[in-house]
């Protein structure tokens, strides 16, 4: 059975919806709302929310129930399972909605382009040209798998907060609180279409929301920490929304320019309390925003293109994972087509003024499409959860909406009643681009899923060895725990051999844990990569039943968005005494982010074969990872394995270091031997010495990853290089550090390189073996 890992907390989950609401509708809808309704644009916001919260409570609901990635499209087929036409328009009108929304964001960007950034010289250059340059980019970035990982989206979101901040805090120091609050009270309208107008267009703000409940499968905990991040951001945004309307009301700008100036109005405004730096801060922060919420967005629709291609309802293609990128390629494709497209249509060839023909389309009405193909939807999962509480009455629920039927009911009505404000023309070209594509599928009929397409010949089931001479093992504080991440099935039988040997003569008893994580990217369902992980799970099961063992062990499979996150996750979970794992020539960073934040004692192979183990090469280093590494090696010694010190006098670089330390460690080892060599460098010698010896190489992992190599250097990646030239095996040992102890891996290098300046008595370039 393959396992999803989650990754994303409470804050990457508030910060997903935070950073995709904070974009375009603010920087763009403020001084178009500000200009129309004055003041009571903080009123139409505050509609937009509390309709947005309304279907957001029901988004939680089912995400409660539904912990995967899908979002509505997810909720409505699995709701309406037997009703193929309506979850296809359903997939279909959210498809053109996230579509929609990212020209949108876009199209917005490409204004302030040709406002703020664009020199007067390339001026001719047509509308839009920007926006379909951006999507292109961000459609061949997305299509090779370039993830957005959660801390960057953290950083991320709290730049734009930071920006918009910036902003508010400039109006308040330009006018002063009392006055700042006194023109907003005075600037109210009580233009009441204008107001719900408002509200209907800026909803697209707010639907960030969906993103968090899109995220479910990657979300900890997604019953409790979907609804509390979804209410979270939709809170904070109104918040922070009302704080920029307030500012705008406070513009030293005159109201003519801002209602002329329309989407790009806030970078003026900017200019008048913060200066010419202002408004660059706040044009940067507006592109920043408008294309970080495009990626998302993009995301979104490819996600659901997958899901309909492997469902049926869209070629069976948009759910082909792509061989080198493992990323829906040609979902991604299709989603940046149709932004293009609707930019082309809008923007370039229909604008809202000065174009070729009589027909004006412009940036309002692709909000209104954009915003229509995302409200239908909506009203649409409303209904779907009044008759999900009936139809499936006994099913577990991590979070209830209150007062249902009646509080749905007020969604599907809110919904419809925004819908009746949005520009008639967005809405008609929304209507008619959706029934022809639903007119599309009733033709072409659909296919079949791609879960009814492929049988498995013989289900899943345990290996025979999986269990070990001793039977089912099950996790008890009475094992001593090995973890074996395992990348490649064909390299499994040697590392838990590796295992084997490292647990024996422990008090506890060995249990070796064999785990496989299949890498997806952000814009692949994991899903789609669970048959996957389940063949290298087989895979590895038949390489290990070949093998005898004298140890319990056990296989399992995850899938992940980050490999790192799992093999820690895993090592926390499970208590692992120690971990196991082969270091990764093309991605030092899981090398890294295991070494410096396990659980345990962590050993990197490299270069080991299938050869019995039986003598162990040590170097004559300092510091606790090469004591940590010591004390493994006189367990091996004390298990009847030979043991040789190698202390180097580097003639070239490196500081040669006092064996002392290392042999009183190793006190008690039966077969100890001691060599002094000289060579070029610390590396050289220690890989030539123990080529000559026979066995493997043991070193403690480096003190100064940290810093710049190219200052300090790093001996275990020197002495992989060379290793990898003689074919010598190496194993590279980490310890598990405290917080004084990895405060002391900051200072060591500076130790080490100042001892190097100040120098140290030569060593003769003798050989010799003492015994113990």
């Amino acid at each position: 059975m393959v396992e999803h890992t989650r990754t994303l907390d409470f804050k990457i989950a508030f910060a997903i919806g935070l950073g995709t609401m904070i974009a375009a509708g603010i920087f763009s809808l403020s001084g178009t709302a500000v200009a129309a309704i004055g003041s009571s644009a903080v009123i139409a916001f505050v509609i937009a929310a509390v309709i947005a919260g309304i279907t957001a409570a029901a988004y939680s609901e089912f995400a409660s129930i539904y912990s995967e990635n899908g979002g509505g499209y997810l909720f409505t087929s699995r709701t309406f399972e037997e009703q193929k036409l309506l979850t296809y328009g359903i997939g279909m009108s959210l498809f053109l909605g996230y579509t929609g929304t990212t020209a949108f964001y876009l199209s917005t960007m490409d204004e302030w382009f040709f406002r703020f950034i664009i020199p007067e010289s390339l001026q001719w250059l047509p509308h839009g040209s920007s926006a379909v340059a951006a999507a292109v980019l961000l459609g061949v970035l997305n299509a090779r798998g370039t993830e957005e990982s959660g801390s960057f989206q953290l950083i991320v979101s709290g730049a734009k907060v930071a920006v918009l901040l910036a902003f508010i805090s400039g109006a308040f120091a330009f006018r002063g609180p009392s006055t700042a609050v006194g023109n907003f009270t005075a600037q109210f309208s009580t233009d009441i279409v204008g107001i719900v107008s408002i509200s209907a267009l800026a909803f697209i703000t707010f639907f960030g929301f969906s993103a968090i409940a899109a995220s479910a499968g990657e979300i900890i905990e997604p019953r409790k920490t979907v609804p509390r991040a979804i209410a979270a951001s939709i809170i904070s945004v109104t918040i922070l929304y009302a704080l920029v309307i307030v500012a705008m009301t406070n513009s030293t700008v005159p109201p003519e320019v801002i209602a002329r100036e329309g989407e790009t109005a806030m970078g003026e405004v900017a200019a008048g309390f913060l200066g010419p730096v202002g408004r660059s801060l706040i044009v940067a922060g507006a592109v920043f925003s408008m294309v970080s919420a495009s990626n998302a967005s993009i995301l979104a629709a490819s996600s659901i293109g997958s899901l309909m291609g492997r469902q049926g309802q869209a070629p069976r293609a948009f759910a082909r994972i792509h061989a080198r990128f493992r990323t829906p390629f040609w979902s991604v494709t299709a989603a940046i087509a149709t932004i293009v497209s609707l930019i082309v249509v809008f923007i370039a060839l229909f604008p809202e003024e000065g174009g070729l023909t009589s027909i004006n389309l412009g940036l309002t009405v692709l909000t209104g499409f954009a915003t229509f193909n995302l409200l239908l939807p909506l009203a649409i999962v409303n209904g779907a959860l009044i008759y999900h509480r009936r139809a499936f009455p006994e099913i577990e629920r991590g979070f209830r909406v209150p007062g249902v039927p009646v509080v749905p009911i007020v969604g599907i009505i809110a919904n419809i009643g925004l819908i009746t404000n949005l520009p008639r023309t967005g809405v008609a070209t929304g209507i008619g681009l959706t029934m022809a594509l639903i007119g599309v599928y009733v033709v072409w009929g659909g296919g079949q899923e791609v879960d009814e397409l492929v049988q498995r010949v013989r289900p899943p089931e345990p290996a025979a060895a999986e269990t070990g001479a001793e039977g089912t093992a099950e996790p008890d504080a009475g094992y001593y725990r090995v973890l074996v991440p395992v990348a490649r099935p064909n390299n499994a039988a040697k590392y838990v051999r590796l295992a084997e040997l490292f647990a024996t003569g422990r008090d506890k008893q060995p249990l070796i844990e064999v785990i496989t994580v299949t890498d997806i990217p952000d814009q692949t369902p994991h899903e789609v990569m669970a048959d996957v992980a389940n063949e290298r799970v087989e895979r590895i099961k038949e390489v290990l039943a070949d093998e005898e063992f004298a140890v319990e062990y056990t296989v399992q499979g995850h899938t992940c968005r980050n490999i790192a996150f799992d093999i820690l996750q895993s090592a926390r979970e499970d208590s692992a005494d120690l971990i196991i794992m082969g270091y990764p020539e093309e991605n030092d960073e899981i090398t890294r982010k295991v070494e410096y934040t396990a659980p345990c004692d962590v050993i990197f192979a490299s270069g080991v074969g299938d050869e019995e183990i039986k003598q162990v090469n040590i170097g004559a280093g300092g510091g606790p990872h090469h004591l940590a590494a010591a004390q493994f090696v006189r367990n091996l010694g004390e298990e009847g394995l030979g043991v040789n010190v190698i202390s180097v006098d580097p003639a070239g670089e490196g500081t040669s270091e006092d064996p002392a330390e290392t042999v009183s460690e190793l006190n008690g080892v039966p077969d100890l031997h001691v060599y002094n060599v000289s060579a070029a460098s610390i590396a050289e010698g220690l890989v030539t010495k123990t080529k000559e010896e026979g066995g493997v190489l043991v070193i403690g992992a480096s003190r100064d990853r940290r810093l710049r190599q190219w200052v300090f250097g790093s001996t275990p990646d020197a002495v992989i290089e060379r290793a990898e030239l003689d074919d010598v095996p190496v194993l590279i040992y980490a310890s598990s550090t405290s917080v004084p102890e990895r405060i002391e891996d900051y200072l060591f290098p500076v130790y080490r390189y100042l001892n190097k300046l100040r120098g140290r008595p030569e060593k003769q370039p003798d050989e010799r073996a003492v015994e113990n």
